[in-house]
């Protein structure tokens, strides 16, 4: 698990969200975040220094690209992931 890092250098020209939507993005294609990892909001809030509702716009383009499912009552996890073809 991660604990609070230094705030990201956000690229004033992209908005926040696009940016952390990104790092969530690489990590879980890395495996980082294996499926049924929990996003945490408060987490997220942590780590990047941004409000809840930045957190919530990231949340809902990943959960829009199939990247996580949201269970009411549970949060949000990382979905098992298609088969890459090769």
């Amino acid at each position: 698990m991660r604990t609070v890092l230094t705030v990201m250098e956000y690229d004033p020209a992209r908005p926040k969200w696009t940016q952390i939507a990104d790092v969530i993005r690489e990590r879980i294609a890395d495996g980082e975040y294996p499926v049924n990892h929990l996003i945490s909001e408060t987490r997220l809030e942590q780590e990047f220094g941004v409000a809840r509702g930045t957190v919530r716009k990231v949340k809902t383009a990943l959960r829009d690209e199939g990247l996580i499912v949201t269970t009411p009552g549970m949060g949000s996890f990382v979905a098992e992931q298609p088969p890459t073809s090769t």
